[in-house]
């Protein structure tokens, strides 16, 4: 009789696991991971830039425009495939700053000159200390940041493809818009 309860027990388990892995894939994002910092104001970014680059600096965040913050990397590959929408950005006239993180100093730049600078203001952390503050695990993340300063999406990955297109664009189209993000 136990044996029986005991064969059971896997089967069960199994089903009760893919029963919690269904409900989280039903969620709006699951791959989203919650920010604290949305609706506060953006913390103030690193005070050191990169040499020949405007510094950004926190009234940069506080100028009655929406501003898009873009945490980078050169030794990043999904930096680099961004990069291109960023520089699109900034031809359309959105204004665009990074803050550069974890690099040296020397690849950022050779980076920058190559494959063209999309930021009209640049902050560095590389240690890495700054991006706690924001909340960044890992490049490239970005914040749309409302021209108040307060935080008002939150994108982690790189600027590129359906998810970017789902829910950056009309989070930027709506703040834009004086909307607010969603």
């Amino acid at each position: 009789m136990a044996n029986r309860w005991l064969m059971a027990l896997p089967p069960a388990i199994f089903l009760g696991l893919a029963g919690m892995f269904w409900l989280g894939m039903q969620r709006e994002a699951p791959g989203e991971l919650p920010s604290a910092f949305l609706g506060r104001t953006a913390p103030a970014p690193p005070e050191t830039t990169l040499p020949g680059h405007a510094q950004l600096v926190p009234a940069d965040l506080r100028t009655g425009e929406v501003t898009v913050v873009n945490f980078w990397a050169s030794w990043c590959p999904p930096c680099r495939a961004e990069h291109p929408v960023l520089l699109r950005m900034n031809d359309e006239g959105i204004r665009v700053v990074g803050i550069n993180m974890m690099d040296r100093e020397e690849d950022a730049l050779n980076y920058l000159a190559e494959a063209g600078n999309p930021f009209f203001a640049i902050a560095t952390d590389p240690r890495g200390r700054n991006r706690v503050e924001w909340g960044v695990t890992n490049p490239p993340e970005t914040f749309i940041v409302a021209g108040d300063g307060t935080i008002l999406f939150r994108f982690i990955g790189p600027l590129i493809g359906t998810d970017y297109e789902r829910r950056f664009v009309p989070a930027l189209e709506a703040a834009l818009a004086g909307e607010g993000a969603p």
